[in-house]
Formats: structure tokens, sequence, C-alpha cells
């Protein structure tokens, strides 16, 4: 079930990764951070969506007649406002399966960002877009003839972390944290709480509060 725009735009304007990361670790799911090879092209941009998948696998050649991205342009061609496609790639260091035109439908349906842990190209292109993309690296690489997208909208294992079709991404900054798509708006609801907690801590210790006394009140650091 998809979540409340509203929610989803509260999330974007209030929240940070690390909020969330601390209120999964609360709810016992503590595998949810993307490795930190995972990075954002533009560190100032903050993505919130929810996953649509593909599994790519490493290949030496393209056959004649055969168009290496069938499945990864159906993917792109059926992206809904909010999804955030996540590429889970070969850690063969080959490819990079996403660039300035795919960042250019994904932005023109609406998508909230794009996560990968194989590499990103046309950087430059893509900041000057503002469309937020986190990927495993920067390399000039096409995957042409060096990988292919095999299946899409299946579970996929990317930057480490299990990824289901509907799952909610958040990223920025400090990384990519994966929240499971039946958890997704308790997460989110305790983080806006523990957002506004956190603001009357950083509150107290800036009047001169001692680290322990506010610890003690909100048991929060």
């Amino acid at each position: 079930m998809a979540l409340d725009k509203a929610l989803m735009d509260e999330a974007r304007q209030k929240l940070y990764s690390a909020v969330i990361s601390d209120v999964l670790d609360g709810h016992g799911n503590f595998d949810h951070a993307m490795g930190a090879h995972v990075r954002p092209v533009d560190e100032s941009l903050v993505m919130v969506g929810t996953a649509r998948t593909g599994l790519y696998m490493d290949v030496y050649d393209v056959a004649p007649g055969e168009n290496p991205y069938d499945v990864e342009i159906a993917l792109i061609d059926d992206l809904r406002p909010g999804d955030v496609p996540v590429f889970s790639c070969p850690q063969s260091g080959r490819v990079a399966p996403w660039g300035e035109l795919l960042s250019t439908v994904a932005q023109v349906r609406g998508a909230a960002g794009a996560v990968m842990d194989g590499f990103a190209r046309d950087i430059r292109m893509i900041r000057q877009m503002g469309f937020p993309v986190f990927c495993g690296g920067i390399n000039p690489l096409d995957s042409k003839g060096r990988a292919k997208m095999m299946r899409m909208d299946v579970p996929v294992m990317c930057g480490g972390v299990k990824v289901c079709p509907g799952d909610l991404l958040f990223g920025d900054v400090d990384g990519v944290v994966v929240v499971p798509q039946a958890m997704a708006e308790t997460i989110l609801r305790e983080a806006i709480t523990k957002v506004s907690a956190e603001n009357t801590v950083r509150d107290e210790l800036r009047r001169g509060d001692s680290l322990k006394d506010v610890f003690a009140r909100h048991g929060i650091l």
C-alpha cells in the first residue's frame, strides 16, 4: 500500500538517515544501512521513495540482434511518482548502468531518485539536473556487453542490504537506509517524533546542561 504523500513530504523535510537508522535499531532491525561505498552524487539532496528493483548479472558479449537493455527499459518506462529504481549490480567493477538519460526519464516520470551498488556516469549533468542518485562509484563504462538486467521487481541485495519491491528508501549525505514496506509508516512517524525530541536535547545542551543530565531526562544521545 502506498504511503501517504503528506507523510512522505514531511519525512523529506524533517528527517535524516541517522534518525531513521536509530528507530529501526529500536525495532530490532539492524541490517538496514547500505555499505559506506554507496554515496550520493550530490550531497545536498535528500531522497525518499519506494523501491523498484533490478537484478543485473555479468555478461561478456552482446548476441546478434539482442537488445541488451530490454528489461532495464521496461523498468524505467514503468516508473511512477515516488518510485526509486534500485539496481543490484555485479561487484566486478565493470559497469555503470546509470547516467544522464536514465536520470532524465526517471525525473520526468516523477521518480524520487535512484540507487545502485554499481557505478554511475554523466555526473556533471546529473548534478545539474538536481536528481538524487546514490551509487557505488563513478566510472564511464556502459553496461552493454558487460552486464545486463535479468529480472525486475524481485528481491535483491544492494549495497549489502536486502531490498524488496515497495520497501522505503531514504538517502542523504550520510548514506542510504532501507525500511521494509510493512514497517515504513510506523518508522517514519516514530522518526519524526524522535527528531522533535532531539531538537529539545540540542537546545538543552546548547544552554549548558550536562550531557549526563540531558541523557537522564530524555534517553537520547
